[in-house]
């Protein structure tokens, strides 16, 4: 890689919270895991990462789709340990502004998360799990979320954009280490068959979030898909 790449690497990762629109969700998570000693945009190769640990672990934090982290961690974890950081949204309270920036109002958001949201984002990227080297810890918190009424936003949300989001309250996290690690998701005993209607009634999830678990933990080859019943696919655990 010639030098001058290099320094313009090097101000990437120098400049690049000044410059990168970054929500304090974000920014929170990265400074709560890059931990005591380490630090934040790093470069790593031909890579910023957003976080390095004393230790030397990368940190990567995703909020959104992992699909776009492949190759970026796949390239990373041939010589780093690299932990992903995923957050996953428990409760949502929404702050909502005028465009001059007035509190008008606030309420609960009446969807909540849960750890198999996780398949929500490693459904475009499911052999993430198998490399060697990568650690998914799955971040459970509250967050709040401000929105301005300025027209700028969403058509979807009569545009009404997404000004901030940030962690009001934090819970627990999951640490996914080993592609065993995700039994847990597979709520059924060894030669059990079952369907993706079978695991949504079982986990409290709705039938898609089921069907993109079950399509990741056959990538995975942590489940098989025998055959059909009906117009449904059987599944069972691998092992």
């Amino acid at each position: 890689m010639s030098k001058t790449k290099v320094s313009s690497i090097k101000a990437k990762a120098k400049t690049s919270i000044g410059t990168r629109k970054e929500s304090s969700l974000h920014r929170s998570l990265k400074f709560q895991y890059s931990g005591l000693g380490g630090e934040t945009e790093t470069l790593t190769g031909d890579y910023v990462c957003d976080a390095c640990t004393a230790k030397g672990e990368l940190i990567e934090v995703q909020t959104g789709s992992l699909g776009p982290l492949k190759e970026k961690v796949g390239t990373l974890c041939l010589n780093h340990k690299v932990r992903i950081i995923h957050p996953i949204i428990a409760q949502k309270l929404i702050e909502l502004c005028d465009a001059e920036g007035k509190f008008l109002r606030r309420r609960k958001s009446p969807k909540k998360g849960s750890i198999w949201d996780l398949f929500k984002a490693l459904v475009y990227a499911p052999n993430l799990p198998l490399l060697d080297n990568l650690t998914i810890e799955l971040a459970v918190v509250d967050i709040v979320e401000k929105r301005i009424d300025d027209g700028l936003g969403s058509w979807r949300r009569k545009g009404i954009r997404i000004a901030d989001r940030s962690i009001s309250a934090w819970h627990h996290s999951v640490v996914l280490k080993k592609p065993k690690d995700y039994f847990q998701f597979i709520p059924f005993k060894k030669n059990e068959r079952f369907t993706a209607r079978d695991l949504g009634e079982k986990a409290g999830i709705d039938e898609g979030l089921a069907r993109k678990t079950l399509y990741t933990l056959v990538k995975m080859g942590l489940v098989e898909r025998p055959g059909k019943l009906g117009r449904s696919y059987i599944y069972s655990r691998s092992y």
